[in-house]
């Protein structure tokens, strides 16, 4: 039986004490990188495998995060999370994720089974906002454990967030269509008792306000982000006397569903009817008719929220939270542009 190497067989090979290999092992900031870089290489080539009872025991920290999300098979989730894992793997953290699907109640479970597991923090984007909801993430942060809310975000105090400014988005999106002929704006929107949601209606509203263009309410139209829903409200639309004549809608699926009712009603997209989306998923770029999007960075956004955490944990915050705000990057695309001069 092959002998299990430790952490004195590490200490004899490098003619250090066990004490410092096991700091170095364990990220403490008074090892120098470059003895900490030594020490690595020679576990590694020892095959030195950590006892992670014993590091959790020493440390009072079970190097896990708990990421909770409505849903991981779509794009920008699966990329946030990537971009989590990414920047927290050197720290020596792992991730739990859970999927909520749009439950509060199983957010509620998601929370508890994850405390249950000892997790060292929460990264959160959540389903909805409720009482329940609220008490027991502030019950969270009461408990010292670091709650850091990412895309999709309740105001609780003591709670870091990182999201996108959802309002600029909108609005920048509405007046592109706007600036390139569209007078009767639709909306497709998201539960707006969402955050993210409610700023982009708003960001919607202001640029028609801004423009001089009427608001009708026979105009928006609340969707779940499915493509059966867009083609859904796409008809909806399109039984009203006073047609709209380009949609900003807050789901890219939504806006992929009506630019096929459109098409399937031989409506020429975009010179009859424009559309721009949000979100910038991968099929938006290669649809047989490109969409023009809202893009959210979602890798950066994975990273910059692990980093909040890794701050918090670490007491690096001053004022004891963060909260970051990405500015929106639009994609215009051939669903939206009517002019040469603009670049797809």
């Amino acid at each position: 039986m092959t002998k299990k190497t430790t952490i004195y067989d590490i200490a004899k090979k490098l003619n250090l004490s066990a004490a410092t290999v096991s700091r170095a092992l364990n990220g403490n900031t008074r090892i120098s990188e470059e003895t900490r870089a030594k020490v690595l290489k020679v576990a590694d080539s020892l095959n030195y495998e950590q006892n992670k009872l014993a590091r959790a025991l020493q440390s009072g920290k079970s190097y896990s995060v708990g990421v909770i999300v409505p849903r991981i098979d779509n794009n920008f989730l699966s990329s946030v999370i990537r971009g989590i894992e990414e920047e927290l793997q050197d720290s020596g953290y792992h991730v739990i994720i859970c999927q909520t699907h749009e439950s509060p109640e199983r957010e509620i479970e998601n929370i508890n089974t994850l405390l249950n597991a000892q997790v060292d923090g929460l990264l959160l984007s959540t389903c909805n906002v409720s009482d329940e909801n609220f008490k027991l993430i502030t019950k969270v942060i009461n408990k010292n454990i670091p709650v850091v809310f990412f895309d999709r975000k309740i105001d609780v105090p003591e709670a870091s967030s990182v999201t996108i400014d959802d309002y600029m988005g909108a609005y920048l999106a509405t007046m592109h269509l706007i600036k390139e002929g569209a007078t009767k704006i639709a909306h497709f929107s998201g539960d707006k008792n969402l955050q993210i949601y409610e700023s982009r209606y708003k960001g919607y509203c202001d640029a028609l306000k801004k423009s001089n263009i009427a608001y009708n309410e026979d105009y928006v139209i609340k969707v779940r982000s499915k493509i059966d829903d867009g083609k859904a409200a796409l008809k909806q639309l399109f039984t009203l006397k006073d047609k709209p004549n380009a949609l900003f809608s807050s789901s890219d699926f939504a806006a992929l569903g009506a630019i096929q009712e459109l098409k399937a009603n031989k409506i020429d997209v975009p010179n009859e009817f424009s559309v721009f989306g949000f979100g910038n998923e991968p099929f938006t770029q290669f649809n047989e008719l490109s969409i023009s999007s809202v893009d959210q960075s979602p890798i950066k956004m994975g990273k910059l929220t692990a980093t909040v955490f890794l701050e918090k944990i670490q007491n690096k915050l001053d004022k004891g939270t963060k909260n970051i705000v990405l500015e929106p990057e639009l994609q215009y695309r051939a669903s939206s542009n009517k002019k040469d001069n603009v670049t797809v």
